[in-house]
């Protein structure tokens, strides 16, 4: 469930498929991927990646997280830039790994609960943005044509933008939300080993650990944010689909149709 590809350039490169639904059914593998940024990718990270024979790569990022780690990744039939964060004011949690290089600065700005106050309003934004509602109705409408699969859809750290994504995609199909939620809480078992020297270093730097134990990692109350903006909105999901996305119920019904199978 949820497995890894074991391509250790992305170590959370992974299926979103494998889960149990509701009603007994199983997420169909192989069809859609999740991933934090592909650079730097080596030869070999390269070669395992076009194995996957994706066709569709939708990058969740700003035009300057592009510039600064564009994608290096094999051919692909198209390749969508869905700007999730492209009406935020802040945008600030795209930046906070900048601030890492600077430990007393990251102190002053981020510490004290600062840091995860940010992640829980960014969260929110997944729901009220209107180019975060654009993004995901570009999205899930292009996953629901068996065409444009497998798919990859992913953003820096394939956690915050990437984890609303494949919670809100589990949670239509029927996988129950403490599912969803250990998902979601398995980019901690990736992330964490890939960042240990940065996380070890700011911290013995005089940093406070905390900041980048949460800038690259993820925490319950983030994704429940999120569900809990949509909820005060639109009640359930299939009403944040059609309400909020502007995605029918027909295009609803594709997507479990394509994504769901009896197992």
């Amino acid at each position: 469930m949820g497995i890894a590809l074991g391509i250790s350039a992305v170590p959370n490169f992974r299926d979103v498929g494998g889960y149990k639904t509701v009603d007994g059914l199983t997420v169909a593998r192989g069809l859609v991927y999740r991933s934090g940024v592909f650079n730097p990718m080596c030869t070999e990270a390269i070669a395992q990646l076009a194995s996957v024979g994706l066709k569709n790569v939708y990058d969740l990022r700003t035009a300057s997280e592009r510039k600064l780690k564009p994608d290096q990744m094999p051919h692909v039939a198209h390749r969508a830039h869905l700007n999730v964060l492209a009406d935020s004011k802040t945008a600030a949690a795209v930046n906070l790994e900048a601030l890492l290089v600077e430990p007393k600065k990251a102190n002053a700005a981020l510490g004290d609960g600062r840091i995860e106050a940010q992640f829980i309003e960014g969260y929110r934004e997944f729901i009220a943005l209107p180019s975060a509602r654009e993004s995901y109705r570009v999205l899930f409408t292009s996953l629901s044509d068996s065409r444009k699969l497998p798919a990859v859809f992913h953003c820096t750290g394939g956690k915050d933008r990437t984890g609303w994504a494949s919670a809100a995609l589990l949670t239509l199909l029927g996988v129950i939300r403490e599912t969803v939620m250990e998902d979601f809480l398995r980019n901690n078992e990736y992330a964490f080993p890939q960042f240990k020297g940065v996380i070890d270093h700011f911290a013995a730097s005089g940093g406070d650990r905390n900041i980048p134990l949460v800038t690259f990692g993820v925490k319950a109350e983030y994704l429940e944010a999120s569900f809990d903006e949509m909820e005060k909105r639109y009640g359930e999901i299939e009403a944040y689909f059609s309400e909020g996305l502007d995605i029918d119920s027909a295009t609803q019904n594709r997507l479990r149709h394509l994504f769901l199978e009896a197992k």
